[in-house]
């Protein structure tokens, strides 16, 4: 896709697979939104709302803290499965963590759903996430390089897979070894299912550039968000391809910027400041370092860009998001089914005005 010709920006969910989804904090409007009834309810409103993609999150552990964060987690093959089999338009993807999954096994779990989902089914890539997730199970965490080494070779079978005659695939390298690979049926998407990798370092840049069809972002702020969507675009274009950037952002609105202001801190003065570091630890990040200011960031969307106001601010900012490059929009809520509905009658017809749906 061109910067020249443009498709409307894509509105997804980032889906409450897990528990206290998505605020660190022990401040949550619905405590039990993690159950698949939920998922279901939420799911089902969101491809009423016109919305075009769900996105979960896959975790093995809790993070811990004391409102044991994401201490309850739906396995996301599965739970795509079930999901795709009680909608029919919304794309639903299922995140696979390189480790666990043998790149076969995962290319025919993904055929079978995207079968099951008359091609609406995608893939996430997670190279490596949380070192605690990965001891359990008894598998070492290669090096960063190495991990996107392997992630790389990952999306190279399943495309493979997906793609050549069945049985005529073989591939080699230090991490795998496949002698005719055969997965029949091969999705119904063509070429392949979309994949996404959500990698901030240059080493995931550069993979994402090379093998996938979309870039997942956490903007810490709109000229940031303007930078990401540029250097994953120009790197794309240098190999000769396009990518589409999804921007990570929590909306958060009300009768006036006051009222969601009031909201965030609301979730901030809940904050779980052991889950906080947990989560941060997980993700390499130097919790001696951390500040508060650092910490009210994460306990607040994980990371998420805040877009805190009316309606009208949250469509300013979404159009504005888009007007510098960001393609889509990974949005979480506080209140995800009722927040769902209120997206899509109070900003869903404000976007539309703006041009950008």
């Amino acid at each position: 896709m061109s910067d020249t010709a443009r498709d409307p920006l894509r509105l997804g969910i980032f889906m409450p697979s897990v528990s206290h989804m998505p605020n660190i904090s022990h401040y949550k409007a619905q405590p039990d939104d993690w159950t698949f009834d939920s998922n279901r309810q939420i799911a089902q409103a969101a491809e009423r709302a016109g919305f075009d993609f769900l996105f979960p999150v896959s975790r093995w552990r809790t993070i811990g803290g004391e409102i044991d964060y994401h201490g309850k987690s739906l396995e996301t093959m599965t739970w795509a499965a079930s999901l795709l089999a009680v909608t029919s338009r919304i794309q639903i993807f299922s995140t696979v963590h390189v480790p666990v999954f043998n790149p076969v096994v995962a290319a025919k779990m993904g055929a079978t759903l995207d079968h099951i989902g008359g091609g609406r089914w995608g893939i996430n890539i997670v190279s490596g996430w949380n070192r605690a997730e990965f001891d359990m199970m008894g598998i070492e965490m290669l090096d960063h390089a190495s991990r996107y080494e392997r992630s790389e070779d990952f999306i190279t079978i399943l495309k493979g897979l997906w793609t050549e005659p069945p049985g005529t695939f073989n591939f080699s390298s230090g991490h795998y070894q496949v002698r005719h690979g055969y997965v029949m049926p091969q999705p119904q998407r063509r070429p392949h299912p979309p994949i996404v990798n959500a990698g901030s370092s240059p080493d995931a840049r550069e993979m994402a550039a090379r093998q996938c069809d979309y870039a997942f972002v956490c903007p810490v702020g709109i000229d940031d968000a303007t930078a990401l969507a540029a250097d994953f675009k120009a790197r794309a274009r240098r190999h000769g391809r396009d990518i589409r950037v999804v921007a990570m952002v929590q909306p958060v609105w009300g009768a006036s910027r006051e009222d969601a202001i009031a909201e965030r801190q609301r979730v901030i003065d809940g904050m779980d400041a052991v889950a906080v570091r947990n989560w941060a630890d997980g993700v390499g990040l130097e919790s001696g370092s951390f500040t508060a200011q650092t910490l009210e960031s994460f306990s607040f969307g994980a990371g998420s860009l805040p877009l805190l106001g009316t309606a009208t601010d949250v469509a300013d900012g979404l159009a504005d998001l888009y007007a510098r490059g960001i393609d889509g929009v990974l949005m979480s809520y506080h209140d995800y089914l009722q927040d769902t509905t209120r997206f899509a009658d109070e900003v869903v017809p404000l976007l539309r005005a703006r041009g950008v749906l």
